[in-house]
Formats: structure tokens, sequence, C-alpha cells
């Protein structure tokens, strides 16, 4: 029981950043553009998140405290993400430019800018890399519930984790009930199945569209900063990010864009990433790490076969709208 406890806790830790990616996407999705930049947002979100708290603290000459870390890293690496989305949303909202060609340069700019810069302030820092105090790191570490941590196995399987998993688990509670239960959330879903049809009901569709593009962004980045301050401990990686956006994009057909069943395929992909440490079958590691990406492709393939009217994509989604051509 103790072997599965610890291979449910690992899993959940590694899909928390796939959650934050998926989330953000399927907001974005939602409204009809299909942004590939989330591996590029990750990248800006995981860079601005670690250099404001290191920032902060050189400027400062102090270690942070652990809740002041993380509220300065979750809100820089928002607006990272939601400014990398902001460049999107104005090339393909009001510029009409092609989506997916337009996704995979952010993708390629999020991804130079962040490793560049992330050695850039490497390079200036006291020890030689970039990095923030152990103090600062402390406020992503195990956050232990009083009472509820204490139950028998329950405890331990669902609240021994850190404040960006419960962070990531709300969003997609927020998002699930946003969807189905809101006015805002239907003239969404309204934007992204036929914009011509919501413009006629007198949606702002180009808000919509911004406004989904740009938070989605922003979730998106908070998932790159979790793979920064968690994964790594709070030392920037060259290449940190590592194709979790890629796989993020992917979760969303997965999920057939339901934020309660992103949750469960991001749990499931996380279980993929960390199976090595508890399955050992004598194959090389590289196998291992093979896993979450071939899943992905099988995902890719099994929804394409056999596609479900209910579980398919908005069908306004990869279209840009213009108004005159109605």
């Amino acid at each position: 029981m103790d072997t599965f406890i610890n291979f449910f806790n690992a899993a959940v830790l590694a899909g928390a950043p796939l959650l934050f990616g998926t989330m953000g996407e399927i907001l974005t999705e939602k409204s009809g553009n299909l942004n590939l930049g989330v591996e590029g947002m990750m990248f800006m979100g995981a860079l601005s998140g670690l250099v404001s708290v290191f920032l902060l603290e050189m400027g400062l000459a102090i270690d942070l405290a652990p809740w002041l870390a993380v509220c300065v890293a979750i809100a820089f690496s928002f607006i990272a993400g939601a400014l990398g989305a902001l460049i999107y949303s104005v090339l393909v909202v009001t510029l009409r430019t092609q989506q997916n060609v337009t996704g995979l340069a952010l993708t390629m700019f999020g991804i130079g800018v962040g490793n560049f810069l992330g050695e850039f302030f490497g390079r200036r820092s006291p020890v030689g890399f970039l990095t923030v105090s152990a103090r600062a790191r402390e406020g992503f570490r195990q956050l232990r519930i009083p009472l509820l941590s204490e139950i028998p196995i329950i405890g331990e399987m669902f609240f021994n984790y850190n404040v960006l998993v419960y962070l990531g688990i709300l969003i997609a509670i927020v998002l699930a009930i946003f969807f189905k239960f809101t006015r805002v959330g239907l003239n969404l879903r309204a934007v992204g199945e036929n914009p011509a049809a919501a413009d006629a009901a007198s949606i702002p569709v180009a808000r919509y569209k911004y406004l989904a593009t740009c938070i989605g962004g922003g979730i998106c980045g908070i998932g790159g900063m979790y793979i920064i301050m968690v994964t790594t401990s709070g030392i920037w990686v060259h290449n940190a990010v590592q194709g979790f956006g890629w796989i993020s994009v992917a979760l969303v057909i997965f999920a057939t864009w339901s934020p309660a069943r992103a949750v469960f395929g991001s749990l499931l992909f996380g279980a993929l990433t960390v199976t090595r440490f508890y399955l050992p079958l004598g194959i090389p590691m590289q196998i291992y790490d093979t896993l979450p990406y071939i899943a992905t492709i099988l995902v890719l393939i099994f929804t394409s076969i056999r596609p479900i009217k209910e579980h398919a994509a908005p069908a306004g989604l990869g279209l840009n709208y213009f108004r005159e051509d109605r």
C-alpha cells in the first residue's frame, strides 16, 4: 500500500504542470483560438516566475518569506504567459494571421527567450546559476493540511501536496462551473462554436477571444513556473519544460475539452512520467522517457478514428472570424 500511495503522490506532482497547460489551452480553444504556443508560454512563465523572485531577493538583499515568494512567482508567471498569449491574440484576432503558424512561432519565441535569459541571469547570480533562496523554495514544498492530512491512506493520497497542486485543481473546478453554469461561459462557448451567430446576438466576439486566450495563456505560464519551482527545486535548467506544452495540447483532445476529464488525463500522463521509478522492467530508461509521448500519439490516433459528436472540438476552432465575411 505504501508503494501505491507513493506512486500516486508522484503521479499527481508530475501531472500538475500538465493540468495547468491543459486548463489554459481548453479555455483558449473554447473561444475558437487554436494556440499551439503552449510550450512557449510555459517557458515564459517558468522564466518570469523564477527571475521575479530572484531579482526581488537580490534587490532587497533578503530571503523572501515562503508565502510571498509563492505569490510573486504566481503573479509574474501568469503575467508572462498572458503577455505571450496577447501577442498571439493581436496577430490572430486583429490581424487574422494563420493560427497554427502563429502558435508555432510563439513556441519558438518563448523557448528561445526563456533559455537565453535563463542563462543570462544565471551568469550574474552570485552562485553562478539562476536560483532562489532556500527560504523562498519552502513555499513550494509539501503542504500538510491539518487534520485532513492525518486521515489514514486518504490523507496521504489527497491532502499532502504543495499549494500549486491545489491551485490547479481549483482552476479545473472553477472552469467546469464557468463553462456549464455561467452566462459568460455559455457566451464564450457560443463564440467558439459559431462566432457569426454570437456576433448577431450582440456578443462581443473579439473581446471574448482576447480575454479567454490571454487568461488561458496566463494559466499555462503558471504551469511552466511549477516545473521550475517544484520539479527542478527553484533552479533554472536549460530546456526545463521539455515538451510538457505539447503534451498539454494533446491532453485537451484526450479530455474532450472537459476540465473534469483533464484532471484524470493529467494524472494518467503524470503516472506515465514516473513509471520508471515504480515499475522496473529492466528496459533502458530512454524507453520510459518516451511513454508519455507514445501515449500522446495514441490519443491523437484513437480520437481521430472514432470521433464522438458530443466530444468534438468547438466548431469554430482554428478559424479566424471577420465580421464582413458573414
